[in-house]
């Protein structure tokens, strides 16, 4: 089975930097993480003038749920699909159970995201994930803060997304919360007020101690904010910007604490998995 997730990401990424084409045909499943980190990339090309090819999956429950992300109507700007035209999406409407991608570029897009998620929340959160009222609240607070991370300091376009899934090996569903972008990055949105060492003691700086490029008093709290969300819910957290990507990963999940000298690409990708209570 050939899986489009954060696990795979690099795998992709290389795949997009040598070739003018990624064969998407095998592709059995593919996650927020991996829709998103696509069109993130997509984006990086547009900015170098660059336009690539996907072959689309065969699988037609895999196209379905891309059309059911509104995938497509933000592929096609960065790139050459093929097929050209994908199967007409047959299950409009809103769902409790997902967000489809939706871009973030202004402040008012947050506004967007969040009221959009708040209709959503008592279903996602509440009835799938057995969350309380102000665990719920707390969730729009901490993904506010991650959009609001992007207006302000990637000074470029972001995405995010987020689905529902069902683990059978742990037997309880979990949410996955895809939000990306391509701008500056971590350590150069710091190097002005901090001498790093690498990107990955950038996102460490960040996340763990809540650095920020402002120097103003209550800047650099927006992913302690999410830090703690994770952890109080048992939750995964990923962020990955440059070469280096910092996981916080509970008994339930899987991954690598630390990675380095990974292939380069700006910005900040971040993945958070929030189990069932």
């Amino acid at each position: 089975m050939i899986q489009l997730t954060e696990e795979t990401f690099e795998k992709t990424l290389h795949s997009f930097l040598c070739s003018d084409r990624i064969d998407l045909n095998s592709v059995t499943f593919i996650d927020p993480y991996g829709m998103v980190g696509l069109l993130e990339i997509g984006e990086l090309c547009m900015l170098e003038d660059i336009k690539k090819t996907i072959l689309l999956p065969r699988s037609p429950e895999v196209l379905r749920y891309l059309l059911r992300m509104d995938f497509f109507s933000h592929a096609r700007r960065y790139f050459s699909l093929d097929p050209m035209q994908p199967p007409a999406n047959d299950n409009a409407g809103e769902s409790d159970v997902l967000l489809e991608i939706t871009p973030i570029e202004r402040s008012n897009d947050i506004h967007t995201i969040v009221g959009r998620v708040r209709d959503r929340a008592q279903a996602i959160l509440a009835t799938h994930l057995k969350y309380d009222e102000s665990a719920v609240n707390g969730f729009i607070v901490a993904l506010s803060e991650i959009c609001q991370n992007i207006i302000e300091h990637s000074e470029n376009k972001g995405f995010v997304g987020i689905q529902k899934y069902r683990f059978q090996n742990l037997n309880k569903n979990v949410v996955k919360i895809a939000v990306m972008d391509v701008g500056i990055g971590f350590r150069k949105s710091l190097a002005s007020r901090f001498k790093l060492r690498s990107d990955l003691d950038a996102i460490e700086r960040a996340l763990l101690h809540g650095a920020s490029r402002y120097e103003d008093e209550g800047r650099g709290h927006g992913l302690a904010a999410v830090r703690r969300f994770a952890n109080q819910w048992q939750g995964k957290l990923s962020i990955r910007s440059g070469t280096a990507k910092l996981s916080l990963i509970p008994e339930w999940a899987r991954g690598n604490e630390k990675e380095r000298n990974l292939i380069a690409f700006p910005g900040s990708q971040i993945n958070i998995l929030l189990p069932e209570v």
